[in-house]
């Protein structure tokens, strides 16, 4: 079941970062416009940069669980060579644990923000005045995600530890080997 539930969460991560990177595709081209005429016509569209802004931030918290799944998260990995094998996975559930925690400060804190702005229907200070709760709400979803997802991968890295499939534990929460980041550009 933990399992399944698993191949849900990173199907869902994986169309929220497709969803993000759209965004930052559009936000390029409002960019883009917005340059090209104030350049041309010496006219502005007005609020491109807060636009691309709120599409940055909401694309970010969107990829967070996907670069999770990818093992994609930069790690200090120093002492790994040190280490004995046998300590590989708890140590990186050691790691996974510790991020999941950060991220679930931080999803606290972005919570009760976004509590604040509907409570008092906070809205930009710029001439576009738009509610912040419409920016705010996705990011929090994605970070909302994110901690979901890494609670999933450390069950199902625990279960796959008490099983004695260390070699799962790797797979899923592990550092990429070389051949393995090699086969990832490659493709």
């Amino acid at each position: 079941m933990l399992e399944s539930l698993l191949s849900r969460t990173q199907k869902l991560s994986l169309w929220l970062t497709w969803i993000g990177g759209t965004l930052i595709v559009l936000s390029a081209f409002l960019v883009t416009l917005e340059i090209l005429l104030r350049k041309i016509f010496n006219i502005s569209l007005g609020g491109a940069d807060e636009i691309s802004g709120y599409a940055f931030g909401v694309a970010t918290s969107f990829a967070l669980s996907f670069a999770l799944f990818e093992r994609a998260h930069i790690r200090v990995d120093a002492l790994m060579g040190v280490i004995p094998r046998k300590l590989h996975s708890v140590i990186n559930l050691l790691g996974l644990v510790l991020l999941v925690g950060f991220a679930l400060v931080v999803t606290t804190m972005v919570w009760g923000m976004v509590g604040d702005t509907l409570k008092h229907s906070s809205r930009s200070i710029t001439p576009m005045r738009v509610p912040l709760a419409y920016p705010q709400i996705p990011w929090l979803l994605g970070w909302v995600l994110f901690v979901i997802s890494g609670v999933l991968l450390g069950l199902v890295a625990v279960k796959r530890f008490f099983t004695g499939d260390t070699t799962g534990v790797q797979e899923l929460i592990g550092v990429k080997s070389i051949d393995e980041q090699i086969q990832d550009e490659s493709v």
